[in-house]
């Protein structure tokens, strides 16, 4: 194992084990177990503020998926990475607002069971795997949610989940084809996908309730220093393990990379410089929340760390900057407030289209974040909140749409700018 994966396994491990002290300590070890083993039967759909449950209880739960992601990463035998970071932090983020290890499991096993059939490593199918427990709603919805008996839901919202992520690889290779790589949410496109399928199953079996929203307003100290502070403390790192100098040259480089799947920003040597880039994701954004005077509630932080998980894998500040003035001047356009919901949301998680500014400059991604806003609102209700993903799906609708309509313009491009 490499230095720089050592690293990041401490700093991965330090995040886990700061959620877990601090959701004990506000708590107490007992009440938040407690508390954690009632979460696992929410039915989980969006959007379901787990902050409401305990801000405790919603750390306890973030650090036990993200403890699952770490072990899984390890054992699979892949190297912690930028992909592999992105995918464990953004399994924490959501489990804020989603997921739990419940409704994660059983989509795994139905990846690592596709692995086997395809002749395949689980390693190589390892981000699917994890990226795929945005379909966790799917699970727990079946298990909790459809006034069965459970000795027949719980074994039916198993076989679920292990059936969506049974399939899931096969899907995500066809949506990576329709956005090129322009959607980094690939595999939530491709959960989306399949939610949509499932939501209407269930709707033909008149099982599928409303939406439902659950919203935290309520102001928690520690929930609002959770991203400053680790953005801190990898910007930190970088200056150490790497020279000021050789960090600052290394974020600037980065934010020359279009951010195009799939990109490991680690692999271009400045790991100073990604971890730089990381950390001043976060603070940007972060500082984005509190000055429109949006609440730091579970899906922010999910939307926040999102942000940061790709920080490493396709996001940087010169490619998200165009796509969330987008989003923000359509909300303006629109006479929405920035600090609704879906507003919010849209503005942290439309990064997802970070690679069309990279690639096609400013105005290709005001335009995307622009269009993004429009087709997040509606999507949800299509997949009835079974994809925690839900600006993925959208962004990789969106995305689809651009690709195709440049791709068709700049036909006098080099052929490789539109290859996968």
């Amino acid at each position: 194992m490499q230095r720089s994966e050592k690293l990041l396994y401490l700093l991965t491990i330090l995040l886990i084990t700061a959620l877990f002290i601090t959701g004990m300590a506000l708590e107490g070890p007992l009440e938040v177990v407690k508390q954690v083993v009632s979460l696992q039967k929410e039915s989980a759909r969006l959007i379901n503020d787990f902050t409401l449950y305990g801000i405790g209880t919603a750390m306890f739960n973030a650090a036990s998926v993200g403890s699952l992601g770490l072990v899984l990463v390890y054992f699979a035998t892949v190297s912690l990475s930028g992909p592999t970071l992105s995918a464990i932090l953004t399994m924490m983020g959501f489990a804020f607002f989603g997921n739990t290890l419940l409704n994660c499991i059983p989509l795994i096993l139905g990846v690592w069971f596709a692995s086997k059939l395809a002749r395949k490593t689980f390693g190589s199918y390892s981000l699917i795997a994890l990226f795929g427990t945005a379909l966790g709603p799917l699970v727990t919805y079946v298990m909790f949610a459809l006034d069965l008996p459970h000795h027949l839901s719980i074994p039916l919202g198993l076989l679920s989940g292990m059936l969506a992520g049974f399939i899931l690889p096969a899907v995500a290779g066809s949506m990576l084809q329709l956005h090129q790589g322009y959607n980094l949410y690939n595999i939530g496109f491709s959960c989306g996908f399949i939610g949509l399928f499932a939501a209407n199953l269930l709707l033909a079996l008149n099982r599928m309730q409303a939406i439902t929203v659950t919203w935290n307003t309520a102001f928690s100290l520690p929930l609002v220093l959770i991203v400053p502070l680790f953005s801190l403390l990898l910007m930190a790192t970088a200056l150490i393990v790497d020279k000021p100098k050789r960090s600052f040259e290394g974020f600037l480089a980065i934010q020359k990379l279009t951010g195009r799947l799939p990109y490991d920003f680690f692999d271009t040597g400045y790991f100073g410089g990604t971890l730089l880039n990381i950390g001043l994701l976060g603070l940007l954004y972060w500082a984005y929340v509190l000055a429109v005077g949006g609440p730091i509630n579970g899906p922010v932080i999910g939307g926040l760390f999102t942000i940061m998980a790709f920080g490493g894998f396709g996001k940087t500040l010169r490619n998200t900057v165009p796509v969330v003035a987008g989003v923000i001047l359509s909300t303006l356009v629109f006479a929405k407030s920035p600090t609704a919901p879906s507003p919010l949301l849209a503005a942290l998680f439309s990064t997802t289209l970070a690679p069309i500014a990279g690639q096609f400059g400013v105005i290709a991604g005001l335009l995307a974040g622009f269009i993004h806003l429009v087709m997040v609102e509606v999507t949800a209700s299509w997949h009835a909140g079974l994809d925690l993903y839900n600006n993925g799906f959208a962004g990789g609708l969106t995305a689809s749409l651009f690709i195709a309509i440049l791709q068709w313009y700049k036909t006098n491009r080099p052929k490789e700018d539109f290859t996968t």
